[in-house]
C-alpha cells in the first residue's frame, strides 16, 4: 500500500480581488453619486411641473375671476357693501274745487353729517347753530357719534339748506326731503286726513288717495361697511329719480267750508254741544261742497271760553283749534260715527206708504196720545187728546203714534225693504277710511214693538251722510245719487282727469216724490222746522230730536239728545241738500238748535251760487202762528 507523505500545509494568503474587479470597485462611488444626482434632477422636474401646474391653475382662476365671471363677483362684492336706499318723491297736492290748495308738499332739505369727516365737532356745531336754530351744545354731541350718518335737522327750508351748502362745511351734506302743509290752517282737516312720519297717508283723503298722491319713489345705492356705517367719500350710485305724485281735486268749496265750520262752531258754543256735524251737497251730482266736523275741546268748553263767546255774539270769527273751545274732530264724524236718527228716519215710513198707495198726503188718521203694543205702552212726547190728523200733519208735527199707525199698514218686510232702498245699513259709496255702514234691524231681530221703535228712528243706527243721502233722493226727484268727494286728478303734465259721475238708482216715483216734497215743506211752514226758513227761498225738510242710548245698557241716557235738521232748497227744483247734527245741545230740540244753522249755511250757499229766489217764498212760515210743539219731535 502506497503511503502518502504528509505535506506541510501552505499558509493561507489573503484574498484579493482580480484586477478588473478592483478597478470596478474603485469606480462604484462615482456611480452612486450619479444615481443620487439623477434622482434629485427628477425631483426638481417634478416640483417644477407641480409649480407650473399650480401656476396654470392660478392663472386659470384669475382669468375666471377677472374676466369670465368678473361681473358676478363684482355684483357679489357690491351686494356686501352696497345698501339700497329709497329716494322720496314729492307728494301730490290736495286742492279744492276751484283749484285753491288745501294740502301741499313743500321741498325741504335734511341736514346730514358724516361725523368721520368732521375734524372739529364744536367748531362745526358753532357754524351750524345759527343756520339751524339749534344750540351748539345740542349739535356737538351728535357730531361725536361716529356712525357716519347723523341727521342733524329735518325739513329745513331749501333757502337755509342752500346757505349751509354754500358755506361748504366739511362733512355736512343736504338730503332732499319735503314737508306737508295744510294751507288753510286746519280747515277741513278731518276730511284731508294726515300723513305719517314716512310721508304716507294715515287718514282721510291722504290715506284714501295715497297711491296717487305718493307717486313713484326713486332709488339709489350707497356704499357702507359691514357694520352699516357709510364709507367716507363714497358716492351714491345707481340713482334712479322718482316721479312726483298726482294732485287730487276735491268737490269742497273752501269759502263755503269755512262758513259751514263757523256756523257749526257758533252753534256748539251757544248750545254747549259736545260736537257738531254739517254736510252740504249738490242735489244733482252728489258732490259734497262742505263737510264740517267739530268738537268741543272739553266739557262746558263754550261756557268757559269768554273771548270766543263774545265773538260769536258779535258775529265775529270763531277761533277753531286745539287751544280753543272748539276744534276740528279727530275723524270725519259725518261718516265714521253712528247715532239713532230719531224723527228724521220717519221718511222711511212715509215714502214707502206713499209708494205703495197705502196713504196720500190727505189721508186722515185717528191719533191717540198713546197706544199699547205687545204689552208695552207707547206715547207721543207731548201729551194731547185724541186727534184727527192727516198724513201731512202727522209728519209736520212729528207724531210718533201717528207714524206708527202708518208703519203697521206697511208691515215688517216692507219697512225693512225701504230702509235698505234708502241706503241705510250700506256703504255710502264714498269709500272714506273708517266709514261705518251703520246698524239696522233685520227680520231675525224683529219684535212687535219695532212697529213703533223703527219708524221713529230708535232701532237703527246710521251716520249723518246716510240720512242726507236719503233726503237728497227726495230733492233729486226720487233718484238716489251716490255722494262724491273727489272731483278730478291732475297728473305731472297738468292734464285733468275727471272722476266718474256718481252712480244713481230710483227709489220712488216722481209722483210720490212730489207728494213727499209738499209734505216736507209743511214741516218748515207750520211744523217743527220753522226755524229752517231761508228768506227768499222755499225749504223742505225734517227735524229730529233723538235720545242717546247708554253705552253697554239697554236704556237711554237721561237728558242726552242728538238734535238734527235735514232738508233741501229751493223746495221746487232743488239745488242743495243739507244736514246739521248737534250732539247733546241745550236746548235739546232739532227745530230749535239745528234748524237755524241749516238756515244760515243754506242761505249763504244759495246766494254764493246765485240761485234765483222762489216766488212767494217770503210767506213760508208766516202761516204758522204757533209752530208745532218741539217736544213732539222727541223720540
Amino acid at each position: 500500500m502506497r503511503r502518502v507523505r504528509p505535506t506541510t500545509p501552505t499558509p493561507r494568503q489573503p484574498w484579493r480581488a482580480p484586477q478588473n474587479q478592483r478597478a470596478r470597485a474603485r469606480t462604484s462611488p462615482t456611480r452612486t453619486t450619479n444615481s443620487t444626482a439623477g434622482n434629485f434632477q427628477r425631483r426638481i422636474r417634478l416640483v417644477r411641473m407641480i409649480l407650473a401646474a399650480a401656476l396654470l391653475v392660478l392663472v386659470a382662476r384669475l382669468v375666471d375671476v377677472q374676466v369670465i365671471h368678473s361681473g358676478t363677483y363684482q355684483a357679489e362684492a357690491r351686494s356686501e357693501s352696497a345698501a339700497p336706499i329709497t329716494l322720496s318723491s314729492l307728494r301730490g297736492g290736495i286742492y279744492a274745487r276751484n283749484g285753491s290748495p288745501l294740502a301741499v308738499s313743500i321741498p325741504t332739505d335734511d341736514v346730514v353729517a358724516d361725523d368721520f369727516q368732521v375734524k372739529d365737532p364744536m367748531k362745526t356745531a358753532l357754524a351750524l347753530s345759527p343756520l339751524l336754530g339749534v344750540p351748539a351744545a345740542t349739535l356737538a354731541p351728535e357730531l361725536h357719534r361716529h356712525s357716519g350718518y347723523v341727521v342733524l335737522a329735518k325739513q329745513v327750508s331749501q333757502g337755509d339748506g342752500q346757505k349751509i351748502s354754500t358755506d361748504a362745511i366739511p362733512g355736512i351734506t343736504m338730503v332732499a326731503d319735503s314737508k306737508r302743509v295744510e294751507t288753510n290752517a286746519n280747515l277741513a282737516s278731518p276730511i284731508l286726513g294726515v300723513t305719517n312720519a314716512a310721508g304716507h297717508g294715515a287718514g282721510g283723503i291722504e290715506y284714501l288717495e295715497n297711491k296717487l298722491l305718493s307717486g313713484t319713489p326713486g332709488k339709489a345705492t350707497v356704499i357702507e361697511s359691514p357694520s352699516g356705517v357709510a364709507l367716507p367719500q363714497s358716492n351714491i350710485v345707481d340713482r334712479v329719480s322718482g316721479r312726483a305724485g298726482q294732485d287730487v281735486e276735491l268737490t269742497l268749496d273752501t269759502q263755503l267750508q269755512y262758513e259751514t265750520e263757523q256756523a257749526v262752531a257758533q252753534a256748539i258754543e251757544s248750545s254747549k254741544a259736545a260736537s257738531g256735524t254739517a254736510i252740504l251737497m249738490d242735489v244733482k251730482t252728489g258732490q259734497i261742497l262742505s263737510m264740517a266736523n267739530l268738537v268741543a275741546t272739553h266739557p262746558n268748553a263754550a261756557a268757559s271760553s269768554k273771548p270766543s263767546a263774545t265773538a260769536a255774539s258779535a258775529g265775529g270769527v270763531i277761533p277753531i283749534g286745539p287751544k280753543d273751545a272748539v276744534n276740528e274732530a279727530s275723524s270725519n264724524n259725518a261718516v265714521t260715527q253712528v247715532y239713532e236718527p230719531g224723527s228724521v228716519f220717519k221718511l222711511v215710513t212715509f215714502s214707502a206708504a206713499l209708494q205703495d198707495g197705502l196713504i196720500n198726503p190727505n189721508s186722515v188718521f185717528t191719533v191717540p196720545d198713546q197706544i199699547s203694543l205687545d204689552g208695552s205702552i207707547f206715547h207721543d212726547a207731548d201729551p194731547h187728546p185724541t186727534e184727527r190728523l192727516t198724513a201731512t200733519q202727522i209728519l209736520a208735527q212729528s207724531s210718533n203714534i201717528g207714524t206708527s199707525e202708518i208703519a203697521q199698514l206697511l208691515g215688517e218686510q216692507r219697512l225693512l225693504s225701504q230702509v235698505g232702498a234708502l241706503g241705510f245699513g250700506k256703504p255710502t259709496g264714498l269709500d272714506f277710511p273708517g266709514e261705518s255702514n251703520g246698524l239696522v234691524a233685520t227680520s231675525a231681530q224683529w219684535e212687535p214693538t219695532d212697529y213703533v221703535s223703527l219708524p221713529i228712528g230708535q232701532v237703527d243706527a246710521v251716520n249723518a251722510l246716510q240720512v242726507l243721502d236719503a233726503y237728497n233722493a227726495v230733492a233729486n226727484g226720487g233718484t238716489f245719487v251716490q255722494p262724491k268727494l273727489v272731483q278730478a286728478t291732475i297728473n305731472q303734465s297738468g292734464a285733468v282727469h275727471a272722476t266718474a259721475a256718481s252712480a244713481t238708482h230710483r227709489v220712488f216715483s216722481p209722483s210720490v216724490d212730489s207728494e213727499l216734497t209738499t209734505m216736507l215743506e209743511q214741516v218748515v211752514s207750520s211744523g217743527t222746522g220753522t226755524s229752517a226758513v231761508v228768506p227768499g227761498y222755499t225749504v223742505a225738510g225734517k227735524t229730529g230730536t233723538a235720545q242717546i242710548p247708554t253705552k253697554g245698557k239697554d236704556a237711554y241716557t237721561v237728558g242726552a239728545y242728538m238734535a238734527s235738521f235735514v232738508g233741501f232748497a229751493p223746495a221746487v227744483n232743488p239745488t242743495f241738500s243739507m244736514i246739521v247734527v248737534l250732539d247733546r245741545p241745550t236746548p235739546i230740540f232739532g227745530g230749535t238748535v239745528a234748524a237755524p244753522v241749516f238756515s244760515q249755511i243754506m242761505s249763504y250757499a244759495l246766494h254764493r251760487y246765485d240761485i234765483p229766489t222762489t216766488p212767494g217764498a217770503a210767506n213760508q212760515g208766516a202761516a204758522a202762528q204757533t209752530p208745532s210743539s218741539q217736544a213732539q219731535d222727541i223720540t
